[in-house]
């Protein structure tokens, strides 16, 4: 089974679409380089499945709602079903991922693998991403490189040992997790929906002119509720996501659209003026629009 192509398919709640793996063996690798800029960003994204990175070579930075983690070469985190995450390259990043379903290891929801072992795992509240350091424990790193390798060398059984190693790494996260499994960290998870529900608003109506009351009430929170919760969260103001994800739709528009005006386009971003855009933009790009649209075209 060959590796998937990377790239983020979201919806307006920043939920990924794009399967990974098949319905027969519902998991997935990716392998991908990153480097310290922009459009190198994975940005906040969820899914339904299980994820585990493991970083090849370089630095990236990894966040989890309230929590971010600074993995180092032969370092692995793995990140919870239905949590929201980030990362950025520190400088520059290679990295491998295997993005699979729970029900690959558990079988039937009625086995004993699932009702003893990884429902309790994924319902933990104190795991939302669990980092492990590579001179802390090589067991980790070596299962998961064995299941990677196994999977996009295509080798004979692939799916065996795919499981196989999967498992063992979630029977480790269990056995570390289990005083605490019976433990729900409540405010952390309502942190988790209610910034969802906010990210999505933010996403649907980023071209319009949104405030922090508005952003608040999808939650039904108050204005100080949802400022905590961001900077909790994802370590921004909403205010500064906005003008952050507006800034990334430019970046979209200017190779999309290329018929477009630098002005349509930041109207259609919801910014009220081309100069404040580009100054924003710079800010992110460090370049204008209008560079950062011809160095695509000389590419």
């Amino acid at each position: 089974m060959a590796l998937q192509e990377c790239g983020l398919n979201l919806n307006s709640a920043s939920k990924e679409l794009q399967p990974h793996g098949s319905l027969e063996f519902p998991c997935a690798g990716y392998s991908s380089c990153h480097r310290d800029r922009q459009e190198d960003i994975i940005p906040w994204h969820w899914h339904e499945e299980m994820e585990i990175v493991y970083i090849k070579n370089g630095q990236m930075e990894i966040k989890i709602p309230s929590e971010s983690f600074l993995l180092q070469k032969g370092d692995c985190v793995v990140i919870n079903s239905n949590v929201l995450h980030y990362g950025a390259a520190v400088a520059e990043c290679e990295l491998c991922s295997l993005v699979f379903s729970p029900a690959l290891i558990t079988g039937n929801e009625d086995f004993v693998f699932a009702k003893k072992y990884i429902q309790p795992l994924l319902a933990c509240g104190s795991f939302c991403g669990y980092f492990i350091k590579a001179e802390d424990n090589e067991d980790v790193a070596h299962w998961f490189l064995c299941a990677f390798e196994a999977l996009a060398n295509d080798c004979y059984g692939y799916e065996f040992i795919v499981r196989e190693k999967l498992s063992r790494i979630c029977l480790f996260l269990y056995g570390e997790l289990k005083p605490q499994a019976e433990m729900r960290n409540i405010r952390l998870n309502q942190d988790n929906l209610r910034i969802r529900k906010m990210l999505a608003f933010i996403h649907k109506n980023f071209s319009d002119d949104i405030s922090v009351s508005e952003i608040a009430g999808t939650a039904d929170i108050s204005e100080r509720e949802c400022l905590r919760c961001f900077q909790k969260t994802i370590q921004l103001s909403p205010v500064q996501y906005l003008l952050k994800y507006r800034v990334m739709q430019g970046a979209e528009m200017l190779l999309g659209n290329p018929a477009d005006s630098i002005s349509k386009i930041a109207t259609l971003c919801g910014f009220d003026s081309p100069s404040n855009f580009s100054k924003i933009f710079k800010r992110f790009y460090n370049c204008t629009p209008r560079e950062y649209r011809n160095l695509d075209i000389n590419k």
